[in-house]
């Protein structure tokens, strides 16, 4: 099944989710077409082609969110990707004078989890005071139909290179970001350690984003990093884990997993020397951070990358005797 039929499956069971009707038909359009199916969107009279109808009827997201932000909500979907194990309906809420809400849907055990922990994870940056990472807020997190709603601020995303020193800079405070809570608190997304408590220090690791990659990043319009997709959001790891991921997405659009992990540890001191690490630091984070990694896919049910076997077991024997 190519690219544009597999979306365009999973758009259908999405439409049966979030427009279960009955209601008159609403007409919309596939952007930019449907043999690229990208973005779902209310009809306009200039719209060529793509059209689909959906029910209008009161049980649809659409009625449930005006009722949320007590204004008339349209919606723009997201027409998702392949299979991912954290794929879920994403929606772009507009009121009359624009944009008003990104809004997340968890539609599975494992993406209601995930909404659930970034919610939790915005509400504590709410009152942490950054002078660099800038998260959006949760307007409404509740569930309808069975499902998970977060609906979050937009923010102004911007496309154009994000500077290394803003980037360390926010990697920096992110990792330092202190997570109050006893020890009986459970982390469901620990990633690399037990929760931490109090302020982060190399005995009880630091906070990272987990999963800050170059879309999910934006420069502001006041030179600060916008920052979204908290969901990952993880503590106790190595300093430096979000600079490894950041590399090993970059890698990966050009290289197979097990060439991208390899120039994880192989360039391991030049990502992480930013954040004042030797070379035998810098390549123990970036093995840290490949088995952390895999222990996520793991605990997903979820192999994006192939058995480990393939691309971490060689690089972790490579190295060894850091282990």
């Amino acid at each position: 099944m190519n690219d544009a039929r597999a979306r365009l499956l999973y758009l259908d069971q999405t439409l049966d989710l979030l427009f279960p009707g009955p209601g008159d038909p609403s007409p919309y359009t596939l952007l930019p077409h449907r043999l690229l199916p990208r973005r779902l969107v209310p009809r306009a009279w200039w719209h060529a082609g793509g059209r689909v109808t959906v029910p209008s009827g009161r049980d649809g997201i659409e009625n449930h969110l005006s009722e949320v932000f007590g204004t008339p909500v349209r919606v723009t979907l997201r027409v998702r990707p392949a299979r991912r194990a954290n794929r879920k309906p994403i929606l772009e809420a507009r009121a009359a004078d624009g944009p008003i809400a990104f809004v997340k849907i968890g539609d599975t055990d494992l993406t209601r989890e995930l909404v659930a922990h970034e919610a939790r994870t915005l509400g504590l940056l709410a009152g942490v005071p950054l002078k660099t990472v800038v998260p959006p807020a949760v307007l409404h997190h509740g569930s309808w139909r069975g499902l998970s709603v977060l609906a979050l601020t937009p923010l102004p995303v911007r496309r154009g290179r994000v500077p290394s020193d803003v980037l360390t800079d926010a990697i920096t405070e992110i990792a330092r970001i202190p997570v109050p809570g006893d020890t009986d608190a459970a982390d469901p997304f620990p990633a690399g350690g037990g929760r931490g408590h109090g302020e982060p220090s190399p005995e009880r690791g630091f906070s990272w984003h987990g999963d800050l990659t170059s879309w999910n990043i934006s420069r502001g319009p006041d030179g600060r990093l916008l920052v979204w997709d908290w969901e990952r959001f993880g503590t106790g790891v190595p300093l430096g884990f979000d600079a490894v991921h950041h590399f090993f997405q970059r890698a990966l659009r050009r290289d197979a997993p097990a060439v991208a992990a390899r120039a994880c540890v192989a360039r391991a001191l030049r990502i992480l020397a930013p954040f004042g690490l030797s070379a035998a630091e810098a390549r123990l984070t970036a093995l840290r951070y490949l088995i952390a990694l895999a222990d996520r896919h793991e605990a997903d049910g979820h192999a994006p990358l192939g058995p480990p076997e393939l691309w971490l077991t060689p690089v972790a024997d490579s190295q060894e005797t850091l282990l």
